[in-house]
């Protein structure tokens, strides 16, 4: 059986789009926000535009669901990106040292104030925390590694 395989570095297309609040923590806020948000309300138009063509049909109504959809995806993870690398660059400030303790620590914030904000018990805060920070801490090291 014939094989083939994929030789060379792997890159997208780089977006930069960096709007200067004048404070570098409320610079990383926002830029985390919108790029973030705008990969989830891509996603939420993808998954409704493949639904809408399964069904066949295009209506004002299903137009307006994706619509908000998008918006609404694109917020909550917004905020959840922003939140995060917020919390990470003050992780760092406090700290003074640039690693990978920070991600964990801001991951693992992260996690549990976006349980607490959706009225969460306790064990599915401190749950929220492990897996928020174990998920940052892991892209950190995915980072590291390309």
């Amino acid at each position: 059986m014939p094989k083939s395989r994929f030789s060379g570095p792997l890159s997208g297309p780089k977006v930069d789009v960096m709007i200067d609040m004048g404070n570098p923590f409320l610079n990383l806020t926002v830029d985390g926000f919108l790029k973030i948000g705008t990969i989830a309300a891509t996603r939420a138009a993808a998954e409704d535009a493949y639904y809408i063509v399964k069904k066949g049909n295009v209506s004002r109504h299903s137009f307006e669901h994706s619509l908000k959809k998008m918006c609404k995806e694109g917020a909550y993870w917004g905020t959840i990106a922003g939140v995060y690398v917020g919390m990470e660059y003050g992780v760092e400030r406090i700290r003074g040292t640039r690693d990978w303790k920070n991600a964990m620590i801001g991951g693992a914030l992260t996690g549990a104030l976006a349980s607490i904000a959706n009225k969460n018990n306790k064990d599915k805060v401190l749950t929220d925390a492990i897996t928020g920070g174990a998920v940052a801490t892991a892209a950190e090291f995915i980072n590291y590694l390309t």
